[in-house]
């Protein structure tokens, strides 16, 4: 497994694309509402990454994928494809961005409530935001990929979710999708030793139900077997001399409050 160490340079040009993506969630979240389509709201990301922050859609043509963002809505675990869906009250949806700036690929997503949720709704979101902060935490020069996935799989599971197996966080850089494979599950002290300039996305999908997964035949929305509700989080994260440094944040943003 070939590893590719970033250089501080190179670990800013990425907090920029960083910047960027959290950029495009950020300013997408007032659309977020009953009534509006999921094409609607992948055209008003779309066109602010490409007009306003002369930035390009990392996801449009990749591997053949058509829109800039994957918009997953309740049992939608991953992939979901923008199209004339119509968002109702009580929705939760996943808006999962990646921009490129200067070669650098900047990759997030986030949780958005349509209206009113349900009380599992919103705890689903809640505890799926903080498994992504418990493997955070875990993310340190000596530490391993299984420290990482064993804290996002343990609080899940604690709070009696379940955590999706056959979809990973990834490494980045000018590589999209790059080594290692992050696994949102694990063992304490198993796998990848972590280095100071390794860069990867954590980005855990929990389930209400069960872990199990579906693929439509579309080839790339992933679904729910019980169809019941899941949710997912994501950063993107470097490791530095001492801990982990987050590059998909915005300054302020009280999501990552509780870090």
């Amino acid at each position: 497994m070939a590893i590719n160490l970033k250089t501080p340079q190179d670990i800013e040009k990425m907090r920029e694309a960083g910047r960027l993506a959290a950029e495009v969630l950020h300013m997408v979240a007032p659309y977020v509402k009953p009534g509006v389509t999921t094409e609607e709201l992948d055209r008003i990301c779309h066109d602010h990454i490409v007009q306003v922050q002369g930035a390009v859609p990392a996801n449009v043509g990749y591997r053949g994928y058509p829109r800039a963002t994957c918009i997953s809505a309740n049992n939608v675990i991953c992939h979901g494809i923008p199209g004339d869906k119509v968002l109702k009250d009580g929705d939760i949806i996943n808006i999962d961005v990646t921009v490129i700036k200067d070669g650098w690929h900047g990759d997030t997503s986030r949780m958005y409530y349509v209206g009113t949720p349900s009380v599992m709704a919103r705890r689903l979101v809640e505890v799926t935001r903080q498994a992504l902060f418990e493997g955070i935490r875990a993310v340190r020069p000596g530490a391993t990929l299984g420290d990482v996935g064993h804290a996002i799989q343990t609080y899940a599971e604690s709070e009696r979710f379940s955590v999706v197996r056959e979809y990973c966080g990834h490494g980045i850089g000018k590589v999209y999708h790059d080594e290692p494979q992050v696994l949102h599950y694990g063992r304490p002290g198993e796998g990848l030793v972590l280095q100071e300039g390794m860069t990867f996305t954590i980005e855990p999908m929990i389930n209400e139900g069960a872990r199990h997964t579906r693929v439509l035949p579309d080839g790339w929305t992933v679904v729910t077997r019980d169809r019941k509700l899941s949710a997912q989080w994501e950063h993107t994260v470097a490791v530095t001399a001492d801990g982990f440094d987050i590059l998909t944040r915005l300054p302020g943003d009280d999501n990552d409050a509780f870090l």
